[in-house]
């Protein structure tokens, strides 16, 4: 059952993260992400329906636009293609489940805000606010427990502790988002944020390597480092947090 959900949901899936690519390019605008319609961002032309099927259309036009042939970010595809994964991955895991529907939202909006971080550092109010607050209703909604209040408002309130010791390396952005990680993983938040701290590590030492002293200045987007770890914890965060706990 659950695999067989999980193809049909696929195809769903790219036409998601195309709505995500138009969510990532317009919210930081304060943009209708209704009207106009997609058109080229090189030469404006209004892009046919035939050019606007999710991944599909990229191939074949193979990455460029077909009225001025100027080259079609990268990004695109990959934001549709790693939705369509993501969502298969929560048929999969959650099967025909409100549970699925709530880690498929959360798995959206993670796509949405590390493709905004990654391109303009910068965290939406207008996505992980109400993000949050959807994924936190349904999370008590479908299992009542203060788990997930409890997990979205520590997770935030570690997250500004931070910000406040280290402002240059840490944004209101994240902390919000360590709300919606919270929000939606509970009891494996704290696998989440250990992850996305290890992770970051990476390339705060290669900086440090080839700029010395000066790397201190060059902030790194956290956004999809913690996006990494939300995932990580959502499929496998109960199996980290237990193997964690059997060396207390």
């Amino acid at each position: 059952m659950a695999p067989a959900l999980a193809a049909v949901v696929f195809l769903p899936g790219l036409a998601v993260g195309s709505f995500l690519n138009v969510v990532a390019a317009r919210v930081p605008l304060r943009r209708s992400i209704v009207s106009p319609g997609s058109a080229c961002m090189t030469c404006e032309t209004p892009i046919a329906w035939y050019d606007n099927i999710p991944f599909v259309s990229y191939l074949i036009l193979r990455g460029r636009c077909r009225s001025c042939g100027a080259s079609i970010p990268l990004k695109y595809p990959l934001v549709e293609l790693a939705s369509a994964l993501l969502i298969a991955a929560c048929a999969l895991a959650f099967g025909l489940s409100g549970q699925a529907a709530v880690a498929a939202l959360f798995c959206g909006t993670l796509v949405a805000i590390s493709v905004t971080d990654l391109e303009r550092r910068l965290i939406p109010n207008r996505i992980v606010v109400p993000a949050a607050a959807v994924v936190l209703v349904a999370q008590t909604a479908l299992d009542p427990s203060p788990e997930w209040a409890i997990g979205g408002f520590g997770a935030a309130l570690f997250l500004l502790l931070a910000a406040l010791a280290y402002p240059a390396g840490m944004g209101m952005g994240d902390v919000k988002l360590a709300l919606l990680l919270g929000a939606a993983l509970g009891r494996t938040v704290p696998v989440a944020l250990m992850l996305a701290m290890v992770a970051a590590l990476v390339p705060s030492v290669v900086l440090l390597a080839r700029h010395g002293s000066a790397a201190r200045k060059m902030r790194i987007p956290f956004g999809p480092f913690l996006a990494l770890g939300g995932v990580v914890a959502l499929f496998a965060g109960d199996r980290i947090l237990d193997w964690y706990l059997t060396f207390l």
